[in-house]
């Protein structure tokens, strides 16, 4: 069992920058692929933002955040993070820290229904 909380939500303008934490206990932390996602009011669906495998070795990134994301992982410190740039008001939303079903999986998995692990949610607000 892995048990997720994240932090560093918040209010920022446009352009800005956040950097989002998941705090992970458990003692399968390390052997599984871990992703950000997020969703936002009237979606059902969450958005894959980016993920990283359990080594740390692959990452990947939704089309709409690439190249302004970056995700990674501190394995000692059991943590995930998301550093975010060039923030724009359509990044609002409440984001996911999620950990996969599977262990030891050497890709990045998109769907929300490979991960079984979740946090409660951060939020994230970008003002114009």
């Amino acid at each position: 069992q892995v048990q997720l909380i994240e932090s560093g939500g918040g209010l920022v303008q446009s352009g800005g920058s956040l950097r989002l934490s998941c705090s992970a206990s458990g003692r399968t932390f390390d052997s599984i692929g871990m992703a950000w996602f997020r969703q936002t009011p009237g979606k059902e669906e969450r958005e894959f933002v980016g993920g990283i495998s359990w080594q740390g070795r692959n990452t990947d990134y939704g089309a709409s955040v690439y190249g302004r994301f970056t995700i990674s992982r501190d394995n000692e410190e059991n943590k995930v993070y998301l550093q975010m740039n060039n923030l724009k008001p359509e990044d609002s939303a409440v984001y996911y820290c999620a950990g996969d079903r599977r262990a030891y999986r050497a890709v990045v998995i998109r769907t929300t229904s490979d991960y079984i692990y979740w946090g409660q949610g951060t939020q994230v607000t970008v003002s114009s």
